[in-house]
């Protein structure tokens, strides 16, 4: 754990910050990244798929229209809502629960667990991204969960008590309703059901607990930027209070309408590779309100570092995507050396404080 400190030394976070009246200059993107659509304006576009049935091999028709929606989704969205997928709602619900508790300890207690450069988990504030010019009005706690050898318990706090063990069968569940559902994909490709769950290797996951704090100025900043995952495929749980947005022509953003115990499922990065680019990779932000404070919970699963990136099946009259087989760990250099070269052009582009 980190050492500790006394409050007026740590960094800046947007939980003790929701009650002042503005937020700081390094908040405030410019107006073209500002968001275009409220936390609470949903949006009925998105999927909402049943999964009723998707494990009755007899099935038939029932099974097949499933899988049919699910591939469907993923080509003209990359993104989609499950309900019925087996994962118990009071595991949902206490995971929400002690997430909850955790982000309302103290900046000292959360700060115990700051995640520096090597921990395999911890605390974190606004983002990963290295040279990020304007934050994210977020705090955030990641548990590296599989694989299992890869847990090391240090960075899993003990409080609020019974975190472990609720995280440990939450992403237990979750890891199982991934594999799940890249297997529909898989066949849907002409490949056996376990092609993309083996081309991970030993796949690789992250729970990733999002705070989004009430913020006083929420017209001039965003949870989160807008990105795609660069795994195989994520599952979101949110609360009720509205915030994720997603697109599909990287302008016209829609707010995705919660629904109770449901998962949001999006493909990352990885997916669309391996699928030759049939699958999409979804695009997608999270906006916040200056009403209350929201929370979500991400596990994300992806390749290990060595796994070979290369698309699984490649359609007549199609190209490969990738001239070559890369491994998961280039693919993944390649992404954060964009987003960083997009970085740098932003902070030429755009020198003069803002307004």
């Amino acid at each position: 754990m980190a050492p500790t400190q006394t409050q007026s030394s740590l960094p800046f976070m947007p939980t003790s910050a929701m009650e002042e009246q503005t937020i700081r200059s390094n908040f405030i993107r410019d107006e073209d990244e500002r968001p275009k659509v409220a936390h609470d304006v949903f949006c009925d576009d998105i999927p909402i798929i049943s999964l009723e049935g998707l494990d009755d091999e007899d099935g038939g028709a029932k099974r097949e229209a499933i899988c049919k929606s699910i591939v469907e989704a993923c080509q003209e969205w990359g993104l989609f809502q499950v309900v019925d997928h087996g994962i118990d709602a009071q595991l949902i619900s206490d995971m929400f629960r002690l997430c909850k508790d955790f982000f309302n300890l103290s900046p000292e207690e959360k700060y115990k667990f700051y995640m520096s450069a090597g921990k395999k988990g911890g605390f974190q504030i606004s983002s990963h991204l290295q040279g990020q010019l304007v934050q994210d009005w977020r705090e955030f706690f990641i548990y590296f969960s599989y694989p299992t050898e890869n847990r090391d318990y240090t960075r899993w706090p003990e409080k609020p008590e019974g975190w472990i063990s609720v995280v440990e069968e939450y992403s237990k569940k979750a890891m199982e309703l991934a594999c799940k559902l890249l297997g529909v994909l898989s066949e849907a490709m002409g490949v056996e059901r376990e092609a993309l769950t083996k081309a991970c290797v030993n796949m690789d996951q992250k729970v990733l607990i999002n705070c989004y704090p009430k913020c006083p100025q929420p017209d001039l900043t965003l949870g989160l930027r807008p990105h795609t995952d660069p795994g195989t495929i994520t599952l979101l749980s949110q609360d009720q209070v509205g915030g994720l947005q997603a697109t599909r022509d990287g302008e016209t953003w829609i707010t995705v309408k919660p629904i109770p115990n449901a998962f949001v499922v999006n493909l990352g990065d990885h997916g669309m590779f391996m699928s030759n680019g049939r699958f999409k990779n979804a695009l997608h932000q999270a906006v916040v309100n200056s009403e209350t404070s929201r929370m979500s919970i991400a596990t994300f699963q992806n390749p290990a570092q060595d796994a070979i990136v290369y698309p699984l099946a490649v359609r007549e009259g199609e190209k490969p995507m990738l001239d070559a087989p890369i491994t998961f760990a280039e693919m993944y250099k390649r992404k954060m050396a964009r987003d960083t070269e997009i970085q740098k052009f932003e902070k030429t582009a755009n020198p003069m404080e803002k307004k």
